[in-house]
């Protein structure tokens, strides 16, 4: 056999044998997808078309109030710079306030007037409405319109002597005043007897020994209805001074000369109670309790108001 024929033979095999060999080559199987990056496409996906998305369940809104407040006069101002601020704490309570004095809110109680809260400037008036008070508590109707354990003492006041800016007659505080209205000498402004502020006026002159009833009819004291009224007359100089609590002077913007110690009259307190008729009792007491938190309380003291 020539060597250009075996050449070609040996070529030949050496082609079959490569050819064999890529013929049985596999192609690697395409890379598997992680486990977690499964789990992210799975729970993306869209929902089936048709089905309804849940919604959240939202918090029912609390049924709206609306709280009758009766106060006395002298907390007009205190009560509704606070009114917005109880709006944050219970959004769904209205106050609606009537603001007189403390012995027409007793009657107007007395009568029927429907109330939920109700804030004396004295005890004497929320007296006359406890249960739990007898006849020589005040109680002498046996009136049961109080809810028993709802009543507090909730601020104290006190009673000044106040004179128009001009002080016409030169007065000087409670001494000199006593001295003048002995000789007549002014023309004085308080409140009715059935009014708190009148009632701690009488036992100021009852301490100087000053005959209401003779200066009254020798046309030297005139009266007011409650203690804005003779706020008024004082700042209108329709009198030379009159009596009326720091708060109110205060409100009022009155130029105060003295103010009356304890041996004077009697410490006054303003209680608060809960009117057992009330349907709103929860949100009566609840009233009550935020008027003494810190917020109320430092409201109360920027015009002269204490804790009791």
């Amino acid at each position: 056999m020539t060597m250009k024929k075996t050449v070609s033979i040996v070529t030949g095999l050496l082609f079959a044998v490569c050819f064999i060999a890529c013929g049985t080559i596999e192609t690697a199987p395409a890379a598997e997808q992680p486990v977690e990056a499964a789990a992210v496409e799975a729970t993306e996906a869209p929902a089936p078309a048709g089905e309804p998305v849940e919604e959240p369940a939202e918090e029912p809104a609390e049924e709206p109030v609306e709280l009758i407040v009766f106060a006395a006069a002298s907390m007009t101002e205190t009560l509704q710079k606070l009114q917005d601020a109880y709006k944050e704490v219970v959004p769904n309570v209205t106050l609606v306030f009537n603001f007189d004095s403390s012995g027409t809110l007793k009657t107007q109680i007395q009568e029927g007037a429907e109330c939920d809260v109700f804030i004396s400037a004295g005890q004497k008036q929320v007296n006359q409405l406890d249960g739990s008070k007898d006849a020589d508590s005040g109680n002498e109707e046996g009136l049961d319109l109080v809810l028993q354990g709802s009543r507090v003492d909730l601020l104290e006041n006190k009673v000044v002597l106040c004179v128009p800016d001009s002080n016409p007659r030169d007065l000087k505080g409670f001494d000199d005043w006593a001295e003048k209205m002995k000789n007549e000498d002014i023309l004085f402004c308080m409140g009715n007897s059935d009014v708190p502020v009148g009632q701690y006026t009488q036992q100021i002159l009852e301490h100087y020994e000053l005959n209401e009833e003779e200066l009254a009819k020798a046309g030297k004291i005139t009266y007011g209805t409650n203690v804005k009224e003779v706020t008024t007359q004082i700042s209108e100089s329709s009198v030379d001074a009159g009596i009326v609590y720091c708060t109110d002077a205060f409100s009022a913007g009155l130029k105060v000369i003295d103010q009356a110690t304890k041996d004077m009259c009697k410490r006054i307190v303003y209680p608060a109670c809960v009117i057992n008729t009330s349907a709103k009792q929860d949100a009566a007491n609840a009233y009550i309790q935020f008027l003494q938190s810190d917020t109320a309380m430092a409201v109360f003291q920027e015009v002269g108001f204490v804790a009791p």
